[in-house]
This record gives structure tokens, sequence and C-alpha cells, in this order.
């Protein structure tokens, strides 16, 4: 569970990764040879707003590098470019005090680092390289290399677990737990896990599911009558599935000026929420669309089938029995995790403690360690389960087919796919700067989890621990690199780019389009009304967005040319690929669209004013924001919201309808001009 949902990838992108050309004073010509980095030496330097500060490192065959930037009175980015000039790694953080960058080189070269003004604003730095040597072939060490960027006190951590047929290959803590007493992170310290909580929501309905409490074939207002009549049976499977039709409410209330991330959301206010939908988005069963209001009516369908209240339900069916004695369901933000991690988030006067999302029980909330995920998952993949039956498990595990035929990828509280070969069975999480994955490999009887409190943490590292410690098991992928099986970036050749690359329109909003290209030697990827971001591949068919929780997964045809792409961003978020050439935005009047705009299932209202040559959307507590025009008429994208506006038989226009990926057609009535 994120609040950066797709479309809000785009926002995210440009708040971590606005860096501009900018240069070291002490390079005032453009042309003069970058200084190269040596070892333990540092170098002082200063960038303005407008050049970029270039130096050079020179690295052997398989090179683990570390380096760390002081900031100094603005913040800055800085990026890894390899000998051919491809992007290798963005990096960006706290806009004072140090910037800690690491990276593994495949092949021997000469390696460039540019350090940029971040906020366009002049900045004085130092750089440092601090460690330089050959990248370690014992997975144990190799995992300490791949988080070396967290292993500081003064930085927010880290903490992993990889186990196997019942024995702990390695688990440590890096980094901070907490920041305001300097408690490190050990494999004992508590951690808000997001959305990979909906897999124990998914267990417990379909417990009291096994206990003749519920069916589910239910129709779910079998159990709130409250709801209304959507027009179509939502059935309680429907929940568990992310095929329900209903609205996701997070995305929903970034329709209004509600700042979900910090604003207190009762979890009353769900089903007025769902009360007002005033039709599902979808027929129940005919799309997966990930949605966290089904997830939060499943924990309160648990309670009223069980007379119970969801964290107690949890302890007492979960937790107790399996020794989790870490673990809780935090029912609300002011409730005290003993022990537990704070997430944060890096900003220009260092880093900012955010809190949890409120209202969400059930879709996320529980805080655990990555001890205790391992007994829950183990219990998960036993034959004989201490808690819970195989069957439960088993049909947990199973993938929907949706009324169209196709499969998800998803079965209940769970994603299922494949990883080299091997069966994969995982959930991430993500609630405003925690960040967590739980993997595991069912044939092999093995599984990994990481954890972290810092919002820019890329918790797919989950499955790159596995390619470390489960190699024997896992296919051996041609384009890996010979040292360890880490991919080659430059292994993505441009002819291998070429069968990607182009623009890819999100299924839940069509209006909203990911632009995948190749700029010089470097791939990028830009999203309606946004800068163009480098991306980092990390396979022959994923990237790693740089800066950001974030990543890009095709799907190759035989000829090797991609038609679908999944953002993965907390959730899954599919994408079509649509034609190359975008075609030209339709001339329209801007005076035309023109007003105040309410929506009655928000209670909200938007205010839409022409400036210039522009279009602007206003809100009470929200940045004023420019909409771009999109290519069919009457259409615009902007804040994060794709707009479709309605007409009336005279041609005047009376209404928009706003969408925003996982909600979508919501209605807003012109009230004024």
């Amino acid at each position: 569970m994120s609040r950066l949902l797709a479309p809000r990838l785009a926002a995210a992108l440009v708040v971590t990764t606005a860096s501009v050309a900018t240069s070291l004073a002490a390079q005032a010509a453009p042309a003069q040879a970058p200084a190269a980095l040596t070892r333990g030496v540092a170098v002082d330097g200063r960038v303005g707003k407008a050049d970029t500060a270039r130096f050079t490192l020179t690295a052997a065959d398989s090179t683990f590098v570390l380096g760390v930037v002081t900031q100094r009175e603005a913040p800055v980015s800085v990026r890894l470019l390899g000998a051919d000039g491809t992007a290798r790694g963005t990096y960006a953080g706290p806009g004072t005090g140090d910037l800690r960058f690491s990276a593994i080189i495949g092949a021997a070269g000469t390696y460039r680092l540019e350090v940029t003004a971040a906020e366009g604003k002049p900045a004085a730095f130092t750089i440092r390289l601090d460690r330089q040597e050959p990248l370690a072939r014992d997975p144990r060490r190799r995992t300490d290399q791949l988080l070396a960027r967290y292993d500081a006190p003064g930085v927010p951590g880290a903490v992993i677990r990889v186990w196997r047929g019942g024995r702990v290959l390695y688990t440590r803590g890096y980094g901070a737990a907490n920041l305001a007493y300097g408690i490190p992170y050990r494999p004992e310290t508590p951690t808000n896990i997001g959305s990979t909580s909906k897999q124990f929501t998914a267990f417990a309905v379909l417990l009291q599911a096994s206990r003749g409490k519920l069916s589910l074939d239910d129709d779910i207002r079998k159990h709130f009558p409250e709801l209304p009549p959507l027009g179509d049976t939502v059935r309680v499977r429907h929940l568990l599935t992310h095929t329900s039709g209903l609205r996701e409410f997070l995305n929903l209330l970034d329709m209004t000026d509600r700042n979900v991330g910090r604003d207190w959301i009762a979890r009353e206010e769900l089903f007025e929420i769902v009360r007002r939908q005033p039709k599902l988005q979808n027929a129940p069963g005919a799309e997966f669309n990930y949605n966290n209001t089904a997830f939060a009516l499943a924990a309160i369908l648990v309670e009223r089938t069980s007379g119970k209240d969801f964290a107690t339900f949890v302890r007492d069916e979960v937790f107790t029995p399996l020794g989790m004695t870490h673990s809780m369901v935090r029912t609300d933000r002011t409730v005290i995790v003993p022990g537990g991690a704070p997430g944060y988030e890096a900003t220009a006067g260092g880093y900012r403690e955010t809190g949890d999302l409120a209202g969400a029980l059930g879709a996320g909330g529980i805080y655990t360690t990555v001890e205790d995920l391992q007994r829950w998952a183990e219990n998960m993949q036993s034959a004989a389960p201490r808690v819970g039956t195989r069957a439960i498990f088993d049909q947990m595990m199973t993938d929907t087919r949706l009324t169209d035929g196709k499969m998800s990828g998803y079965g209940m509280g769970l994603f299922l796919d494949t990883q080299r070969g091997q069966r994969r069975v995982h959930h991430g999480g993500a609630d405003i700067a925690h960040r967590s994955m739980l993997a595991m490999y069912p044939a092999i009887d093995a599984g990994v989890t990481v954890q972290s409190n810092d919002a820019g943490f890329g918790s797919n590292l989950a499955f790159e621990l596995a390619n470390l410690f489960f190699a024997d098991a896992f296919r051996d992928s041609v384009r890996a690199v010979a040292a360890g099986g880490r991919y080659d970036p430059a292994a993505m050749t441009a002819e291998r780019f070429a069968g990607l690359e182009g623009r890819y329109a999100l299924d839940a909003a069509p209006a909203f389009v990911l632009r995948l290209f190749k700029d010089g030697a470097a791939f990028k990827v830009q999203a309606t009304g946004q800068q163009a971001i480098p991306i980092v591949p990390t396979s022959d068919t994923t990237f790693d967005i740089s800066g950001v929780a974030a990543q890009l997964r095709f799907t190759r045809g035989p000829d090797g040319r991609a038609q679908r792409m999944t953002l993965v961003q907390g959730g899954e978020q599919r994408a079509t690929r649509v034609a190359d050439t975008p075609p030209a935005a339709v001339a329209r009047d801007l005076r035309a669209y023109e007003g105040r705009y309410e929506s009655a299932e928000l209670e909200t209202a938007m205010t839409l004013v022409v400036r210039g040559d522009s279009l602007f959307v206003q809100q009470r507590r929200r940045d004023e924001a420019r909409l771009e025009p999109g290519a069919a008429a009457d259409s615009f994208s902007g804040r994060d919201l794709t707009f479709t506006f309605e007409r009336d038989r005279n041609g005047v226009v009376v209404a928009f309808y706003a969408a925003n990926g996982r909600s979508r057609d919501v209605r807003f009535t012109r009230v004024g001009h």
C-alpha cells in the first residue's frame, strides 16, 4: 500500500530527480577534463544551477564502489555513467549532510560520476570515494555490499533475512531504526510492512470461510447491509482478488484536497466512500485493479463474522500460535509499537519522520520483523501448517482467472509469477516511508524478506538476494554477468532495447502514458506531463526507476517486441503499447473549460482557470497545477489526474470525469464560470 500510486509515480519522480546540468566551480571551462577520484581522497566543489561537475573513476572487472557526497547549502544529485555513457544509477537524498552512493561495476573501464544541483540552487559539496574493492563472491559479503549505502548510524536503514529448508542463511540489520535516539536496525526490529499485510487479511477471511462463518460467494451486502446496490453483485472473493470494481479509496481521496499521507482517515469513512460510489468501475471479476478499499472492507468482514476486532483476531489466530512475538496490527497511528522503526523521507533539511497511513487497516497496518515473517512464510509453505490448512494456503496461491479467461497474476493477498524458471509467491508493501517485501520459492522451501524505514529503499532487492543465495535452483540468465549473476546494464544493447521502447498507456487511465526511450546512451521513461527520468535495466525485461521505489516490467513476444508493460509500485499497474507517434494535441478554446466544478460523490471542488495560453487547476490546500492538452478532444492531464470533459447538445462544457489510475470516472459537474 503506497500513496505513490500510478499515476502519482510521475510526481514522485519530479521531486526526487529534479536534476539539471551543473558544474564544479574549479572546472569553470566546460571542456576541462573531469577530475579523477582516488579512494580516500576528498575533493571539494561547488555547483551552480546550469552546469555539471564531472569526475571519473577507473575500475577493474567486477568491482564494488561506495562513496559519499557531503552536501552543504542545497541538495545535489549524483549520476553514475558507464564507459559508453549508459546510466548505471541515480542517487538523491536529504538536502544537507551525507548522500551515499554505491554501485557494482561489471566490466573494467573508466566510469563517470556527475554531480548536479537537485533543486537548481548553487550548492557546495565534498565528494569522496570510500571503498573500491572486488565484488564479493560470497552471498553474505555481496549482500553487505548491496546494502552498504544504508550501513551507517545516521541514515534510515534496512534489515534482511534469507532462509532455505528451515535454515537461516543470512540475517542482518543496517543503519538506524530510529534516528532520534540512534537505535540501530536489528532482525528483531518491528517495521510497518504496508501491503505485505494483505496476505494476513486474506488468510483471516479464508479461515472464517473454512469455519462456515461466511462464503467466498456471498454478496458483500449480506455482511454490509449499509452499502447500496451498485448495479452488479460484488462477492467476497472479489475483495481478496482486487477484482471488485470498487474505487480505490486512497487514490479517490487524492482527488480532494486531502493529504492522504498526513490527514486522519477514519475507518468509518470507508463506508461513506463506497456508499457514494454511483456505480462499479468494472464488472466484478472482469478486471484486476489493485484495491485497498476491498482489503479494508475484508478486515471489517472478519470482525463482523468473528465478534473480535481485527487486531485481536490476527493476534489470537496467527501471531500467538506461530510465536510471532514481535508482530502486531497497529489499529491507528496513535498506538505505540514497542521498539518499532519510524519511517523517514529525505527533505531539504535532512530527514523527516512521516508516520503511517491512516484508515487502511486490512490493506496494511501490520508491524512485524523479518524473523517473524520467516515463521509465517514457513507455515504457509508447510505440508502440514500449524496455523490454517494446506487447502487455505493453496487457495491463496492460486492465480485468479478473469471473466475474459486471462489470468491476473494474483491469488488472494499474494502475487504469483516466476523468477528465472522458479515459481515465486510474493508481496511488497509501501506505507508512506516504510518498505517491505516477502518473497517465497515453494519448490525449494526458501524465502527472502527485506524491510526498511527509508522511503527511497527498493524492496525488490529481495529478488536479487534470491538470485545470490539460491543460484543453484535458478536457470542461468544468458544476460547475467559471470561474476555472481548480477545483470550488467551494458547487456541491454540498442537492439534489445528497441523491442521495448515506445509508448504505453495505463489500462486504468489511458490518458496517462509512459514513454520509454533512449537518450544518447541513457535509457529513460517519461510520464504524461512530467520530466524524463533515467531508468536502469536489471534484466532483459525489467528496469529500476532511478530515485524511486518503482520498477517497469515487460513481457517480450517471440519477435522480442513487448506489447504489455507493468508498473510495479506498491501494487501493479498494467499498461498496453499504443502508437509510437502520439496524435497531435487537438486545438481548443481554453476559455470553454474555465469554471468551478463540484463532485457530489467526493464533496469536493476544483476550479479551472486560464492564464496566458495554459489551463490550470486550483484546489484548496493544493498547489496550482498546469494541465497538458491530451491527444483526444476535450482531454487534459495534470496534478497526477486525467480530465475528460463532457459537453451538452449545444456544445457547452458541463462536466469532466477525473481518473488517477486505480480510481476513475469520477464526475465533477460545472457549477459556475
